[in-house]
């Protein structure tokens, strides 16, 4: 199945469900975030000391599924890999999110990173084609 066909749900969605292991690499933390569809990668942002954070520098494979504001469940989950985007990469990243959720990551989030001196992450989720997922051990659902 070709990322496309993967991302299709989520292009009429603004909060994902992000789901990252903890060091057993089989007990899930869900997560909503806002995200932004950039061409084959799906881009979302957190701060440098949250969890989710911490688990994607142990495990950089994550799930994500759409879901509404508050994180409830709207679609089937996706896995992929997650990459802690560049300076350059991490400016454009910060615009596109910027323009998908102007109220919230345009002005909100940067306020309240820069207010509490948080260091400001921006990732880049890359589906795995479905043939690549070898088990389904460790994926809701």
């Amino acid at each position: 199945m070709n990322t496309a066909t993967l991302l299709k749900p989520f292009r009429g969605h603004k909060t994902a469900l992000l789901t990252t292991y903890r060091s057993d690499g089989v007990t899930g933390v869900d997560t909503p975030v806002s995200i932004v569809i950039d061409g084959a990668r799906i881009i979302f942002r957190t701060w440098e000391d949250s969890g989710k954070a911490k688990r994607l520098r142990n495990n950089p494979v994550a799930d994500l599924r759409p879901c509404s504001f508050r994180g409830e469940p709207r679609g089937l989950p996706v896995r992929g890999r997650v990459r802690l985007l560049d300076d350059a990469e991490s400016r454009h990243a910060a615009l596109l999110l910027g323009r998908r959720h102007p109220m919230l990551q345009r002005w909100a989030v940067p306020a309240t990173h820069r207010l509490l001196r948080y260091r400001t992450l921006h990732y880049e989720l890359v589906p795995f084609d479905r043939e690549e997922i070898a088990s389904n051990e460790g994926c809701p659902d």
